[in-house]
C-alpha cells in the first residue's frame, strides 16, 4: 500500500466533493430545517400507523413543503414540520382535520412555534465550541507531538466536517439543531485513529531513522489499518442500528455522524499522514532553499 504515493488521488476525491458540495450551498444553500429558519411543529397521535400521502391531503392545504413522519414506538403518532408560522387557529383546525378523518375518541396532540432567533443562535454558539475545540485540539497536539502534527489533523478534521456538510448540501438533507450536535461529535470522534496513526509514526521515526518519510508513513498506516477499519466499523454499525430502528429524533442524529465517520475513517488513513508529509517536505525545500 502506498499512499504517499497516491496521495494526489486522495486529494482529488476529497476535493471533487466539497467542491462540488460548495458549489450547491452557494447556488441553492442548506436545506435549513425549522430550528434554523423558524416555523412550526405539530405532533398528533393517530392511534394507529396510517399512509403518510393521505396525511399530506390535510396538511396541503396549508403548507404543501411540511414534512410529515411518523414517531412513536408503534408508529401511531405522526410530526408535521413547516417552515411557515401557523396561527393558532390554523394549528386547531388542522388538528381537527386529522381527528374527523382518522376518527379519533381522544384528542392528544403537542404544538410547538419556533423563531429564526433561534437557528442564529444555535449557529454562534456552534461556531463557538468548534472554535474552542479546534484551537484546544491544536495546542494539546502539538504539545505532544509537534505543530506539523498538529496542523495536518486540524486540517483532516475540517475536511470531515466539509465533507458531511457537502453531502447534505447535495442531497438536500435538512439540517437541524441535532445536525449541529452530530458534527461536534464528528470533531471528537475523527481526531482519535489520526492520532493513533500519528504516535505509530513518531514510534516509527525513533526505530528507523534511517527509512524515508514515505516508507515510515506507509508502514504505519498498513500497521494501524486493521485496527482504524475495525474501530470504524464497530462504531458505524452501531450508528446504522440507531438510525435503521431508532426514532426519528434519534435518525435525524445518526445520519450525519454516519457519514462523519464515513469521511473520518478516510481522512484518518489517505488524508492526514500525506499532509504531514507535505508540510515536512516544504519545511525542507525552504531550509535547502535558505
Amino acid at each position: 500500500m502506498n499512499i504517499i504515493k497516491n496521495r494526489k488521488l486522495y486529494y482529488t476525491i476529497s476535493l471533487g466533493i466539497i467542491i462540488i458540495g460548495l458549489v450547491t450551498m452557494f447556488v441553492r444553500g442548506l436545506n435549513y430545517g425549522i430550528d434554523f429558519t423558524g416555523g412550526t411543529s405539530i405532533q398528533i397521535k393517530i392511534g394507529k400507523m396510517i399512509i403518510v400521502d393521505e396525511a399530506k391531503e390535510i396538511v396541503d392545504e396549508y403548507d404543501k413543503e411540511a414534512s410529515i413522519v411518523h414517531i412513536g414506538e408503534n408508529k401511531d403518532e405522526i410530526m408535521i414540520r413547516s417552515k411557515k408560522d401557523f396561527t393558532n387557529d390554523e394549528i386547531n383546525q388542522i388538528i381537527d382535520e386529522f381527528v374527523k378523518k382518522y376518527d379519533i375518541k381522544k384528542k392528544e396532540f403537542q404544538s410547538e412555534k419556533f423563531g429564526p432567533f433561534m437557528g442564529e443562535e444555535i449557529k454562534k454558539k456552534a461556531l463557538l465550541s468548534s472554535a474552542i475545540a479546534i484551537v484546544a485540539m491544536l495546542i494539546y497536539i502539538s504539545w505532544r507531538f509537534e505543530f506539523k502534527f498538529a496542523a495536518a489533523a486540524i486540517i483532516a478534521l475540517l475536511h470531515d466536517v466539509l465533507v458531511t456538510f457537502s453531502v447534505y448540501s447535495i442531497f438536500r438533507i435538512p439540517v437541524n439543531s441535532a445536525f449541529i450536535a452530530a458534527i461536534l461529535t464528528i470533531l471528537g470522534y475523527s481526531i482519535n485513529d489520526t492520532i493513533v496513526i500519528f504516535d505509530r509514526i513518531r514510534e516509527e521515526l525513533k526505530i528507523s531513522p534511517k527509512k524515508s518519510l514515505e516508507e515510515i508513513i506507509n508502514g504505519s498506516i498498513s500497521k494501524s489499518l486493521t485496527r482504524t477499519i475495525n474501530t470504524s466499523l464497530t462504531t458505524l454499525v452501531a450508528v446504522l442500528v440507531f438510525y435503521i430502528v431508532g426514532v426519528e429524533d434519534v435518525k435525524i442524529l445518526a445520519l450525519p455522524l454516519i457519514f462523519g465517520i464515513i469521511a473520518g475513517t478516510y481522512s484518518s488513513l489517505f488524508i492526514a499522514s500525506p499532509l504531514w508529509y507535505e508540510l515536512n517536505n516544504k519545511g525542507k525545500l525552504k531550509t535547502k532553499k535558505a
